[in-house]
């Protein structure tokens, strides 16, 4: 290849990578993989050590910036990206002997947070590392960022914000956008104006670098303890007091087991000087801090295969095809399936029909990932029809994130309702022990089961479910056990899992004081009036319409009618079994330890005679707050009118007997 052709092919991957990186740093469409953009970028950085040539808008000399529409902000300290690497060699030769600290790398969007005099007074985006767009006015929706903290200082703190694997599964479900990843979301969020719809979305915010503060902290482990000590959740983290090939070796090991257990998603390992007087001391080549810190990223062992079918799964809104293929052994075990995401993923890669030839990964060790395909056979068939009720289907393209993804027309569909029914299964709800919600969505799709009652019949379907993959005979036995098991049910459990709209646990223990259950449901189908029980203490019109209106509907009458008989109900007493906490009015904030949730410490000073409140007031006796010395409302308010704020172990050795 001669020198013009090189250019021509780094241009080429200059073009492509930006292109990448502004969809993936800016919440739209993804147009590579993480695997495929490393590729890239170690082919140009390749290139350029060829050719002595780095072109000026070149990813290697860059800091991938996000361009969040806003207000923009000068970072007080350059945001700098780190040197990567897929050899741990390199990791012990960069240590230079000294002692380093080993943390995950977050695959989220870096956020600075700055403090001044105890309050938070900024939040500003990465950006370009050098400028960056001022989200102040959503740091309350973001968990993690503190608003005060008891250091008056000035403060600077670089932290991640991202979204758990769990919640972004959820948010897939219940909206219409099929986000690609959830570093992809979390970018998107950012964009938003409404708090609240940001709120919802469940990003959090991870520190991982103190930049700046007035105390005279020499080392990065001084920094994070001093951050842990403000309040905040820092990075998780280990030490290596002299680094070497083996002993590093065996921390990548450990931390790569600890992969599947983690719900944030990652993209590697960052490597620092616990020295930080001496980290910072290094020199800037390109847009690398050289002695900052140094990436580590897995190699990703691909296989290719041939694809058997593309199969399409109904979950809430949208219906998402699934790859499924000849099995390959990646990492340690067998591969057969891998979700294809979306209908833009599937033209990304150009899935095609059976006999298509693809290679496979498993992204970061865990998600099996379709990264390419090699040999295309037909095409890609889009199902007219919903493949769990056959209604029509339709694709919608999302107008944020210009994503295609496809939907079933029918609103009644059961296969939108896969949420209701994880709650029906939940152990706040009927309790079926071991009915996961992947689990209850082959069940929909494959039409054994449609509404509540069909739960109790899947002994039906029993020599076919142990033939099924994750299944075998014992997990059969144990799951048709547990779910005899849960024909016996509480009242209380049983109202909360028919999923009524504003009827959580506290109201559905309200409406049953005042009325049996089967009394409760003739009542609120005969009402004419609506806030017919909102005269019960803590329920009002609201929710006392949502419950006659939802009892009134005549498919939701029918679900409750059919479900009724599989069932044995019971209903405990209501009566307080103690009197410790009698007579006596509670708010209990923060987190606790003791007690599973706070639910569960607010059932026992219920049944010991107490009232629990969610706001603090004059006819308050005691806040119960883990930091009792925080700056909280409750805990400004509760000192104001002089009432006595108290830990959870304070309360244990006073009201528990």
């Amino acid at each position: 290849m001669t020198q013009e052709d090189k250019i021509q092919l780094m241009q080429s991957l200059v073009e492509r990578l930006n292109e990448a990186s502004d969809t993936y740093y800016n919440g739209k469409s993804e147009l590579m993989s993480d695997h495929e953009w490393d590729a890239a970028f170690d082919q140009l950085k390749h290139l350029e050590d060829e050719t002595g040539i780095t072109l000026p808008n070149s990813p290697t000399a860059n800091v991938s910036a996000d361009t969040i529409a806003g207000q923009k902000e000068a970072h007080e300290f350059a945001t700098l990206s780190l040197a990567k690497t897929k050899q741990t060699e390199d990791l012990v030769k960069w240590a230079e002997g000294k002692s380093i600290w080993i943390s995950w790398k977050l695959d989220g969007l870096t956020l600075v947070a700055t403090y001044d005099n105890g309050k938070l007074t900024k939040v500003v985006t990465r950006g370009n590392g050098h400028v960056g767009t001022n989200i102040t006015h959503l740091a309350s929706a973001i968990d993690g960022i503190l608003p005060t903290i008891t250091n008056t200082g000035h403060i600077v703190i670089r932290g991640e914000a991202l979204i758990s694997y769990s919640d972004f599964q959820q948010f897939n479900i219940e909206s219409g956008e099929e986000y690609a990843n959830p570093r992809n979301l979390a970018s998107g969020s950012l964009t938003l104006k409404d708090v609240n719809e940001v709120k919802a979305r469940h990003l959090r915010w991870i520190p991982f670098t103190l930049q700046h503060s007035d105390e005279d902290l020499t080392t990065w482990g001084e920094q994070m303890d001093f951050l842990t000590s403000l309040g905040f959740q820092t990075v998780e983290r280990n030490r290596v007091d002299v680094p070497n090939i083996n002993n590093v070796n065996e921390e990548i090991a450990r931390w790569t087991d600890k992969l599947n257990a983690f719900d944030y998603p990652v993209d590697g390992l960052v490597i620092c000087y616990d020295d930080a007087e001496y980290a910072a001391s290094g020199s800037v080549t390109g847009h690398h801090a050289t002695r900052a810190g140094y990436a580590f990223k897995w190699q990703d062992e691909s296989k290719d295969t041939e694809l058997i079918e593309i199969e399409w799964s109904c979950a809430a809104s949208t219906i998402s095809p699934v790859a499924i293929f000849k099995p390959v052994d990646l990492e340690g075990t067998t591969v057969k399936r891998a979700s294809l995401c979306n209908i833009s993923e599937c033209e990304r890669l150009g899935i095609g029909d059976k006999g298509t030839r693809i290679a496979v990964i498993k992204a970061n060790k865990i998600i099996p990932k379709v990264i390419n395909v090699s040999e295309r056979i037909g095409t890609l068939t889009i199902p007219t029809e919903c493949p769990v009720c056959h209604a029509a289907t339709q694709i919608i393209e999302s107008e944020s994130s210009g994503t295609k993804t496809l939907h079933c027309t029918n609103p009644h569909c059961a296969a939108k309702q896969l949420k209701k029914f994880a709650r029906f299964v939940s152990k706040e709800g009927v309790n079926i022990d071991g009915l996961s919600e992947q689990t209850l969505q082959k069940l929909i799709n494959l039409g054994w089961v449609s509404e509540y009652a069909d739960l109790f019949h899947l002994a039906n379907h029993a020599s076919e479910l142990r033939t099924m993959e994750g299944f075998g005979a014992k997990s059969v036995t144990n799951l048709l056990k547990a779910i005899e098991k849960a024909r016996s049910v509480e009242a209380r459990q049983l109202l909360f899992a028919l999923n009524i709209p504003l009827v959580g646990q506290d109201v559905c223990t309200r409406l049953l004081s005042a009325y049996p259950l089967t009394e409760l449901i003739a009542q609120a189908r005969s009402a004419e009036d609506t806030t017919l029980f909102s005269t019960i203490s803590g329920i009002g019109p609201e929710k006392s319409t949502s419950f006659v209106t939802w009892m009134q509907v005549p498919t939701n009458i029918k679900i409750v009618d059919d479900l009724l008989p599989e069932l044995i109900i019971s209903a405990p007493s209501n009566a307080p079994q103690g009197e410790q906490c009698a007579g006596l009015t509670f708010v209990v904030t923060g987190d606790v330890h003791h007690y599973k949730n706070r639910n569960e410490l607010k059932a026992y000073i219920e049944s010991q005679g107490g009232k629990v409140t969610g706001s603090v007031s004059k006819s308050t006796n005691y806040l119960i707050n883990n930091d009792v010395t925080s700056t909280s409302g409750k805990n400004l308010k509760a000192q104001q009118l002089g009432i006595p704020i108290i830990s959870e172990d304070e309360f244990v050795e006073k009201f528990v007997k």
